[in-house]
Order: C-alpha cells, then structure tokens, then sequence
C-alpha cells in the first residue's frame, strides 16, 4: 500500500470513529470501547479489499462480511452509510424507538448479511457461506470479525473445526484482540493465550499483527488471499477505545456513554488526529 493511499484510508478511520461517537453520544447507549478497536479492520476491508457495493449487493459474486461481534456495530453502521448504502441521515435514528438501526447487525439495513450479536454464531455461518461458494464454484470470499472475548464460546471451535476440515481458503477471520471484555481482562474471565498457538492447532493459517495498524492489515489480508488449502485468521492485537486517548484500555468503556466534556474532548482529540493526516 503506498503512502497516499494510507493517509486516505487513515483520514476515513478517523471520520468513522467521529461518527461512532456521536452516534453513541446521541443516542445515549452503545459499545463504543469494541467499535474503536475494530474501525481500521472494517475500514481497510471496505475501503480497499472487499468486492462489496452498494450496486452489487445483490451480486452472488460479490464478498461476504459477518460481524460476528455484533455488539459493536455502531462502526458498521458509520461505515455502510459512509459507502452509500442508505443516507446518512439514518444513523440519527441509532437506537431509537422503531428504527431498524438497532443494537446488534440487522439484516433488513441494505449492507447487512445476516442477524449477529448472540456470540459465537458469525463464524459458523462465515464458514457455510464459504463451503456454499465452493460448492458453487463462486469467486467471493469470506470475512469474519469475531471478538477475543467471543473466543470463550464452544461454537467458535467447533466452526473453526468445520473450516479447517473442508478447506475454506476463502474463509478470512479477524480476531479483534484488544484483550477486553465487558467483566473485565480476557485472561481473567477464560485465558486464552496463546491464540495463536490455539488457532494453529486447529489447522487454520495464522497470522498476528498489530491490529490498528493499516499497513499491517492490509498486509495481512493479502496473505491470506494468496494462502491455499486451509482458511486464515488475522489475530489483530488492538487497543479497546482505540484512537481516544482516555477511553483506551479501560474494561469500563465497553459499554459506556461519554459525558458533555468527554463528548467534547472526543471529537477534539480526532480533529487533532485528522490535522496531522
């Protein structure tokens, strides 16, 4: 990737976190820790590897993308309208009264593969829709975010398993490993270290980044287009609240809505970020 095209990709991460704050701001609820760790994954999928559109969502072709850590979809939200899948006005009905911008992914908004947020479900289906490409002989490829607190949930394994087992190497998992979850550390709760090692174990290709790091994503996922014979997961090591300085590693921002000061302190902190782009 060359310079310029990370500092536009850059400068979208920042309006995307913008957008998840005040959204979350305004409608006075969502997972704002789990959306900033995960911003620079969906940017870079969306804004320069995915084969997705608003004009070829209907195409069987086209790529497939499962939140599986559905909790966090206010940056999915941020980014699907940002794309042109419906206006952006919407985004100003988050969580209210008969909205179909609701708390977890819903497939009635244009953009939306499937219902998502009762963990350890996304990655099942990211692997039925990668053997259905198979089988069809279909280009797409798959992309699954599942969160490391997820990891903790049987059906991950066991997909994980299914994956390994049929060959899927146009599977792609992200593992958003920020290392919190909503009762505190990932190691406290159901340790997981080594993810890697665990994942290897279970016959998938393994990568581990830096996971806010662009570069390093889209990297990764190159690797992973070009690995055959068994599917990949990106163990994307992310800091929670990414890109704000006082929401970054706290256990207690997974689910938390800024005050008036901290909504303003926010949105002056990513202006910063953007100056310097």
């Amino acid at each position: 990737m060359e310079a310029q095209e990370w500092t536009r990709l850059a400068k979208k991460a920042v309006d995307i976190r913008e957008e998840v704050v005040k959204m979350i701001y305004r409608a006075k609820t969502g997972h704002i820790g789990g959306d900033l760790s995960e911003t620079d994954i969906l940017v870079d999928l969306y804004y320069r590897q995915m084969n997705v559109s608003p004009e070829n969502q209907k195409d069987e072709n086209r790529d497939r993308f499962v939140l599986s850590k559905g909790h966090s979809v206010e940056a999915l939200y941020a980014v699907l309208a940002d794309k042109g899948y419906f206006p952006k006005k919407d985004l100003e009905t988050y969580s209210q009264y008969g909205s179909k911008f609701i708390g977890h992914p819903n497939n009635k908004i244009p953009g939306i593969e499937m219902n998502s947020g009762s963990l350890g479900h996304g990655l099942s289906v990211g692997v039925g829709m990668a053997l259905a490409g198979k089988m069809d002989k279909r280009p797409y490829r798959v992309y699954v975010v599942l969160g490391d607190g997820e990891c903790g949930e049987g059906s991950v394994w066991e997909a994980a398993m299914a994956g390994s087992q049929y060959g899927l190497d146009n599977l792609t998992a992200f593992v958003d490993r920020n290392r919190l979850q909503i009762s505190g550390t990932t190691e406290q709760v159901m340790h997981q270290d080594s993810a890697e090692e665990r994942w290897a174990s279970y016959g998938w290709n393994v990568l581990s980044i830096p996971g806010n790091d662009l570069y390093s994503i889209d990297d990764a996922v190159d690797l992973a287009k070009h690995t055959k014979g068994k599917p990949t997961v990106i163990v994307a090591n992310t800091t929670k609240g990414c890109g704000i300085s006082f929401i970054e590693n706290k256990a207690a921002w997974h689910h938390k809505v800024p005050s008036e000061a901290e909504y303003q302190e926010a949105l002056k902190e990513l202006a910063e970020r953007r100056a310097t782009l």
